[in-house]
């Protein structure tokens, strides 16, 4: 009888997460939070990895925080080798939320650099997050592989990892701002003066990136 019910109850979320109205996938994913229970974690696990309504996305983490984190950690983490690239993405916003340490080992060199830019940026937060004290130095150069890399914001996210990453990750910034490469070391310089003035804005701090460039005789691009 019981199983039938957790079974019953599994069924009953995972049918109103695919119902095609965002609202109603909204409501399912919040009242499996507020009313937490032990069979819909793989529920709310799988629909992270297929869902396309960010909204809905992060009612779906919120509800998985409010499942007891040691109990389902593993399940979460088993996601990060998922072959779809939301799926990575969404279990290390997740793990950031939970803020458990025992997850630092599975935020890999390999998450942080990966090829989607979503589980890249969710990487560097999750990381940033995670780090234990003594890691903070190497978690700053492996970081400091993707200066430069993809649109706005995504540098902007790069930079604002490094601002939250305190000074063993400003010493990295200070040594990138000399690199050969004029756009990383745009990045850097950017992310140096965000560092010192963190209310200032990244479109500001690019800026000046490119002033002080340009009058280094670098060529001036857009951030």
């Amino acid at each position: 009888m019981t199983h039938t019910r957790h079974h019953d109850a599994r069924s009953q979320l995972s049918n109103a997460l695919r119902s095609p109205d965002p609202s109603a996938r909204l409501r399912a994913a919040l009242s499996a939070g507020t009313r937490p229970r032990e069979e819909y974690v793989e529920v709310l696990v799988q629909r992270c990895a297929v869902e396309p309504d960010f909204f809905v996305r992060d009612m779906l983490t919120w509800a998985l925080t409010r499942h007891d984190p040691p109990s389902i950690l593993d399940r979460v983490l088993a996601e990060l080798t998922s072959e779809v690239p939301q799926a990575r993405s969404q279990a290390l916003h997740t793990l950031s939320k939970f803020g458990d340490r025992r997850a630092w080992p599975a935020i890999t060199d390999d998450l942080l650099r990966d090829d989607d830019p979503e589980v890249a940026r969710a990487a560097w937060r999750t990381a940033v997050a995670l780090v234990p004290d003594g890691a903070v130095a190497d978690l700053a150069q492996v970081l400091a592989t993707q200066f430069d890399r993809g649109d706005r914001e995504v540098r902007r996210s790069l930079s604002r990892a490094f601002v939250d990453l305190g000074d063993p990750g400003h010493a990295v910034v200070r040594a990138a701002t000399t690199h050969p490469d004029a756009g990383v070391r745009r990045h850097a310089m950017a992310t140096d003066r965000l560092i010192r003035n963190p209310d200032e804005g990244f479109e500001a701090a690019v800026d000046e990136a490119n002033r002080v460039l340009a009058v280094l005789g670098a060529p001036v691009v857009g951030g």
